[in-house]
């Protein structure tokens, strides 16, 4: 039996929405680094660790998103390594109240970047936000909250980057970008994911009341040059 498309979310998604941007072969591939870290090996095959480890950036970083704890490819180390846990929603639950958002573009990629290094919402680099669809909410001209779209795969795309600034959380404005985005995909035959850290327990159980579900456990790994 095929596994699921997301059981390899970052294989597969390099050879679907991130095809152009991949670069490696079919031992290893990883996205262009300017847009993210991400990379993944055809298997756990010394040929295809070894193309993996030829990947990593010097001086940088590779994130690996895989469904079982992998050993660092030889001629890496391990940064550091979480579970996460992988979530989808086959329907958005909820009223969406009226919000001011703006769709966010390359002129707000300075302040997108600075907040997503704030709040850490995941890795984001230099051209993270040309990755999807980003939308966000200014308030006296500054942005306080965004959420937008990373990884796409025919029939999925993940809502990613969601984060509030910390001087004004509490007023539920991820809640409410995260259905917009989300059921933006839903209309468009998508079905929304997304990896959060399953430690985090308040955080999973709010996308749960958006209507998405744990559908799997994954180890998320990230390594740099040994």
């Amino acid at each position: 039996m095929p596994h699921h498309p997301l059981h390899r979310p970052v294989w597969n998604t390099l050879h679907g929405g991130w095809k152009p941007l991949a670069q490696g072969d079919g031992q290893a591939l990883r996205i262009d680094p300017r847009y993210g870290p991400f990379a993944a090996a055809a298997d756990d095959g010394p040929a295809a660790q070894s193309a993996l480890a030829a990947l990593v950036p010097e001086g940088g970083e590779a994130w690996i998103v895989e469904p079982d704890a992998p050993a660092p490819p030889p001629g890496t180390r391990l940064v550091r390594e979480a579970v996460l846990a992988q979530m989808v929603a086959e329907e958005i639950l909820g009223e969406s109240a009226p919000v001011d958002h703006i769709l966010l573009t390359d002129a707000d990629a300075g302040e997108m970047r600075a907040l997503a290094l704030l709040t850490k919402p995941g890795p984001f680099l230099p051209l993270t936000h040309r990755l999807g669809r980003f939308i966000g909410i200014r308030e006296g001209g500054k942005l306080i909250a965004m959420a937008g779209e990373r990884m796409r795969m025919p029939g999925f795309a993940e809502v990613s980057g969601v984060c509030t600034h910390p001087d004004h959380r509490g007023r539920g404005h991820a809640k409410q970008l995260m259905r917009i985005v989300a059921r933006a995909m839903l209309e468009r035959g998508e079905t929304p994911f997304l990896h959060a850290y399953a430690a985090h327990e308040a955080t999973v159980a709010l996308y749960e009341t958006l209507g998405f579900r744990v559908r799997a456990r994954m180890h998320m790994m990230v390594i740099a040059p040994g």
